[in-house]
């Protein structure tokens, strides 16, 4: 699978439980190993996205979006993947959720009570469903590439969210309770008496 193929998928918001097992291996590429540095995120912009997925993805009964440290994965997805265009209008995207926070309750929104922070991302979420429908394609259609973190902002975010959950070892694993790879195949096993007859 081809970056842009994955970045297709990853926008469109297509997540699945049934996430074939070499997708995952594809997107696990974009997890950091623990002790990773931020590259793209400044630590206010972090504190957001961190807030943001946990909303998106909670701890409950297994880790949340935190915990899986989704925030990393979209550092990563910003920073090595993501056009300049791209990163900047998700960077944009993410200023203007903390503008949208200052309007309403004075803050930002990762200083915002819980209900304000809970309140505009329920707002946000309303504006996928409002906003402009999407423009019909045909078959000869050319598509127009590296723009798939364009478009709605919290469209984009929530798709990067989601995957940045399921393909790390905790969403896919534990949440999803899926293997990597699947059991072993036994060729060569005595068949029981019983079986042979």
């Amino acid at each position: 699978m081809q970056r842009r193929d994955a970045l297709k998928f990853l926008a469109a918001g297509a997540m699945t439980p049934a996430l074939a097992p070499q997708l995952f291996a594809f997107f696990q590429d974009a997890h950091p190993a623990s002790g990773y540095a931020l590259r793209t995120l400044n630590p206010h912009q972090n504190a957001t996205v961190i807030l943001m997925s946990e909303i998106i993805i909670p701890e409950t009964d297994t880790p949340g979006a935190k915990g899986a440290r989704v925030n990393e994965f979209i550092d990563v997805i910003l920073t090595e993947w993501a056009t300049e265009e791209d990163r900047g209008h998700f960077l944009e995207g993410l200023a203007g959720v903390d503008k949208q926070s200052n309007e309403l309750f004075l803050k930002d929104l990762v200083d915002a009570t819980p209900a304000q922070q809970l309140a505009l991302m329920r707002a946000l979420d309303e504006t996928i469903a409002m906003g402009p429908p999407r423009p019909a394609r045909h078959g000869n259609t050319v598509p127009e590439w590296d723009t798939q973190l364009r478009g709605n902002f919290f469209s984009v975010f929530k798709g990067i969210t989601l995957h940045g959950y399921y393909t790390s070892e905790i969403g896919f694993t534990r949440e999803l309770g899926l293997e990597i790879i699947p059991g072993a195949q036994h060729g060569c096993v005595p068949v029981a008496a019983e079986k042979k007859a």
